[in-house]
C-alpha cells in the first residue's frame, strides 16, 4: 500500500510539474510577504525575465509603478482574508515587463497553506489581443457612429435644403400667382377702360348730339329775329341755349368727377357749417331746372350745425335733388328733410316721380346704368355711381325706397 501511495504522489508531482511548466498562462507564486517563489516558463516569457531574476523579488516588480504603491496594502488585506477570486473585478489591469512596457492582463488569485504558511498563486493571462480586438471593434463602432452622425447631418442638411427649395418654390409660385392676378387685374382694368371709352363715345355721341343740335338750331333762329318786336322770341332761344350749355357742362363735370375718383385724388375734408343754409343755397342753384309748378321744401330737425365734408355733401345732394326734379312731373313736390342727432346726420330726399322698378334697384349705382323707364330722359348713367363713390369717401351710406309711378325716397346716413 505504501508503494502505491508513493507512486500516486510521484504521478501527481509529475502532473503538477507538467501543468506548471507547459501551461499557456503565466503562473506566479508568492509568499505572505509578497516575495516571488515560483514563476512558470510562460510567466517568464510574458514578463521577459529569467527564473533567477524573478525568484526572491517582490511581486510589485511586475506591476506598473503607478499602481505598485497601493498594491502592498491590498496584498496584505488578501493575506488576512484569503479567498479564491478574480483580481480587479470591473477594472482594467496592467502588468509591466522587464523592459518597462505594459500590457493588459486578467488575473485570478488562489491560495494554499503549508505548515500554516500561506502562499498565493496568481494566474496571469495576457489579453493584449483581446484588447486590440475590442479597440478595433470600438473604433469600428465609433466610425459607424461617426458615419451615422454624418449621414444624419447630411440628411438634416438635405431636408433643410429640400425645405428651403420648397419654400423658394412656393414663394415663386406665390409670386407667379400674384403676377398672374395682377396681370388679370390689369387686363380687367384695361378691358373696363376700353369698355368705359366705348360707352363714353356711345353716350357722348347721344347725349351731346341733342344739346348741340338744340344750340345750333336756336343760334340759327336768333339770327332771323332782328326786329325789336321779336325780342321775346330771341330771349326764348337764348334761354334754350343756356339750358343746353348747362346740360353739357353737367355731363363734363360728371366725367371730371369720375376721373378724380378713379385717380384717388378726392379726400374727405370735414368742416362745420349750417345744413339748412346750405340746402337753401342748393335749391337756388337748381331752381332753373325746375319744371312748371314744381316746389321744393326743406325740413330740419335737431341742431343745424353739422360736421361733414361740405363740398362732397353739396355734390351728392345736387345730384340727388336734380334727379328728383328731372324724374318728377309738373306741379309736383320735392321734400328734403335733414335730421341731426347725437348719433348721426340723416338726410331724406323724397319725390313723387316715375319711381324705380325692383329689378332696376339692384343696379342703380352701377356705372352708366339707366333705368328702363328713364331711357328717353337726358342723363349719362354716372350720377348715382359718383354719389356712391363720394359717400364711400365720407363713410356715409345710401339707401333707396321706390315703386314705379309712386315716387322715390333716398336716405343718406352719416354716423358720428
Amino acid at each position: 500500500m505504501t508503494g502505491i501511495m508513493e507512486i500516486h504522489k510521484q504521478l501527481n508531482d509529475i502532473a503538477f510539474e507538467a501543468l506548471f511548466n507547459y501551461a499557456t498562462i503565466g503562473i506566479v507564486t508568492v509568499d505572505s510577504k509578497g516575495n516571488i517563489i515560483l514563476a512558470n516558463p510562460y510567466a517568464q516569457f510574458q514578463f521577459g525575465y529569467e527564473k533567477e531574476e524573478l525568484v526572491g523579488q517582490k511581486i510589485e516588480i511586475l506591476i506598473p509603478s503607478r499602481f505598485a504603491h497601493n498594491h502592498q496594502s491590498k496584498r496584505d488585506q488578501f493575506v488576512d482574508k484569503p479567498r479564491n477570486r478574480p483580481m480587479g473585478l470591473g477594472l482594467d489591469l496592467y502588468a509591466k515587463r522587464k523592459d518597462g512596457t505594459e500590457f493588459p492582463v486578467e488575473i485570478s488569485l488562489s491560495n494554499y497553506k503549508i505548515e500554516d504558511r500561506i502562499y498565493i498563486i496568481a494566474f496571469i493571462i495576457d489579453i493584449s489581443a483581446r484588447k486590440e480586438h475590442e479597440r478595433s471593434l470600438q473604433e469600428q463602432q465609433d466610425e459607424k457612429a461617426r458615419i451615422a452622425q454624418e449621414l444624419k447631418t447630411l440628411n438634416e442638411q438635405l431636408e433643410q435644403k429640400v425645405e428651403d427649395r420648397t419654400m423658394m418654390l412656393r414663394e415663386t409660385l406665390h409670386q407667379l400667382e400674384k403676377s398672374r392676378d395682377e396681370l388679370s387685374t390689369a387686363l380687367e382694368k384695361e378691358k373696363e377702360l376700353n369698355d368705359l371709352k366705348s360707352r363714353f363715345v356711345s353716350m357722348a355721341s347721344h347725349e351731346f348730339r341733342t344739346p348741340l343740335s338744340t344750340i345750333l338750331s336756336s343760334v340759327s333762329l336768333i339770327d332771323k329775329y332782328t326786329l325789336e318786336s321779336e325780342q321775346e322770341k330771341r330771349q326764348k332761344h337764348i334761354e334754350r341755349i343756356k339750358s343746353q350749355v348747362r346740360i353739357l357742362t353737367n355731363i363734363l363735370e360728371e366725367f371730371l368727377s369720375l376721373g378724380k375718383l378713379e385717380e384717388g385724388t378726392v379726400y374727405d375734408r370735414k368742416s362745420e357749417f349750417n345744413i339748412k343754409e346750405m340746402l337753401k343755397e342748393l335749391l337756388a342753384e337748381v331752381a332753373n331746372m325746375s319744371k312748371p309748378g314744381q316746389k321744393a321744401y326743406i325740413h330740419c330737425n335737431g341742431p343745424e350745425k353739422v360736421y361733414v365734408d361740405k363740398n362732397l355733401l353739396h355734390n351728392v345732394l345736387t345730384n340727388l335733388v336734380s334727379n328728383a326734379i328731372k324724374y318728377s312731373g309738373e306741379n309736383s313736390e320735392i321734400n328734403i328733410t335733414a335730421e341731426h342727432t347725437d348719433e348721426a346726420l340723416t338726410i331724406l330726399i323724397e319725390d313723387n316721380g316715375i319711381g324705380i322698378s325692383e329689378e332696376d334697384m339692384k343696379h342703380l349705382t352701377d356705372r352708366f346704368f339707366r333705368g328702363t323707364n328713364a331711357i328717353n330722359i337726358q342723363g349719362t348713367g354716372l350720377g348715382l355711381h359718383i354719389v356712391k363713390k363720394y359717400l364711400e369717401i365720407m363713410n356715409g351710406d345710401i339707401r333707396f325706397s321706390s315703386k314705379l309711378n309712386q315716387g322715390t325716397k333716398v336716405f343718406l346716413t352719416f354716423n358720428k
